[in-house]
């Protein structure tokens, strides 16, 4: 019987972790499974971009996993249950893949990957929820695009959170869209953990650009036509854009899976969870330690870095090589402020902004590049690997009576790429 690897989330870190596993172990006595809700490849480093209204192609997963044997299921992540070893997913387009009961369907699995990432934190913020758009996933990127878009000269966008996310938007929007106010709040200082001089690099890029920016401010509440401050102050809005932090879906820990207070996966050195044997986690979803001691910061960078540390583990566990391990580090921060501008601000083994830092077109070139690349690489996860694929070591005994039987055929309309010959 094969081994079943399932991934949650098709993302930097789930997709580049399938197609690793897809091209290096045998599919003679494995099986790999992922399951995204959208069927594209979503460039979330470039979301600010798109509701900005720059045109971005995107990949097709089907595309992506083309030759590595990999079954890609359109779906939802709506239950895990590790004590039975299943996942419970709808598909994504509402469509006739649904179970009997409209409800959706189970997928078993023996060893789990949980990537699905993390969605946009409103804080408790009233109103949040109900009138700010934000850019932490496509669809929601595309509404705030479309909102843009109806808004005449003169109508005003205010970006409330001044993180790389917030910096990022609010001078993409200016630069996009110069007819539109924009306006930037700022908790404290602007750009408060970068070093002094890209401190006043990214003021002088709001300068440049027409951004008003508001500092040392807490929004209270959001509003169908503004915001309301914590010192009792008033901005008018004709749309919010909230992009003060990031948190993950309540999954894991509704699973019973051991997390942290704000809901991500614990796990050991290997990115192996600390409850579950059989469940691994990578991206914004695990809590991990970086080389330094400090938490891994939600990035595609630690996307990358635990992906490959995940897949590593996975690897030799199933083919009795021994795990080992991979650098977890967090070299610093890449951001965009437009299409011609920038910063790469680099940090210290105790993740604070080292004195340099890199400004102007030549940022923008490197950001750009960093782009390009992680592009590449995600969607081309079998590049450069071993043709020859490892076989695992025999498993033991699975028949729990518990587990959960994966069904040999996928529901209708469900993506199988299979093998290449030759």
């Amino acid at each position: 019987m094969k081994h079943r690897i399932v991934v949650l989330g098709a993302g930097y870190a789930g997709a580049y972790a399938a197609g690793n596993l897809a091209r290096r172990l045998s599919p003679a006595d494995t099986e790999i499974t992922v399951v995204n809700a959208e069927p594209d490849f979503v460039e979330r480093l470039r979301l600010h971009e798109l509701a900005a209204g720059r045109e971005i192609v995107s990949r097709k997963l089907a595309d992506v996993f083309a030759g590595t044997g990999i079954r890609l299921h359109l779906a939802r992540v709506t239950a895990v249950d590790p004590e039975r070893q299943a996942v419970t997913v709808t598909p994504a387009d509402g469509g006739t893949d649904a179970g009997a009961d409209g409800l959706g369907y189970e997928l078993g699995y023996d060893t789990l990957l949980y990537a699905l990432g993390s969605h946009g934190d409103d804080r408790g913020v009233p109103g949040v929820a109900d009138h700010a758009f934000d850019v932490s996933a496509r669809p929601s990127a595309l509404r705030l695009r479309a909102r843009l878009d109806g808004l005449g000269e003169g109508g005003t966008v205010v970006v409330v959170g001044d993180g790389l996310t917030g910096n990022e938007t609010a001078t993409e929007i200016a630069e996009s869209r110069p007819g539109l106010s924009v306006t930037l709040v700022a908790r404290g200082e602007l750009g408060d953990r970068l070093s002094a001089g890209a401190r006043s690099h990214l003021r002088r890029a709001c300068d440049r650009l027409g951004i008003t920016v508001v500092e040392h401010t807490a929004v209270e509440a959001v509003e169908a036509t503004g915001i309301r401050c914590a010192d009792g102050t008033a901005l008018r809005s004709d749309a919010t854009v909230w992009t003060a932090g990031f948190a993950v879906a309540p999954l894991a820990a509704a699973a019973g899976l051991e997390v942290t207070a704000d809901g991500r996966i614990l796990v050991d050195r290997t990115m192996r969870s600390l409850s579950h044997p059989n469940v691994y986690a990578a991206g914004d979803s695990v809590h991990t330690l970086g080389e330094n001691g400090l938490p891994l910061p939600m990035s595609c960078a630690s996307a990358g870095f635990t992906a490959m540390q995940a897949v590593k583990a996975i690897m030799g566990t199933l083919t009795g090589s021994g795990t080992g391990t991979v650098k977890l580090a967090y070299p610093g921060n890449h951001i965009s402020l437009g299409r011609r501008d920038g910063i790469l601000q680099l940090v210290d083994g105790a993740a604070q902004a080292k004195p340099a830092y890199t400004g102007g077109r030549k940022a923008a070139r490197i950001k750009a590049a960093i782009l390009a690349m992680s592009l590449w690489t995600t969607s081309h996860p079998t590049f450069g690997l071993p043709v020859r694929r490892r076989h695992t070591v025999p498993a033991p005994d699975r028949s729990t009576g518990h587990a959960v039987p994966y069904a040999p055929d996928a529901p209708a309309g469900t993506a199988v790429a299979q093998p290449r010959l030759g």
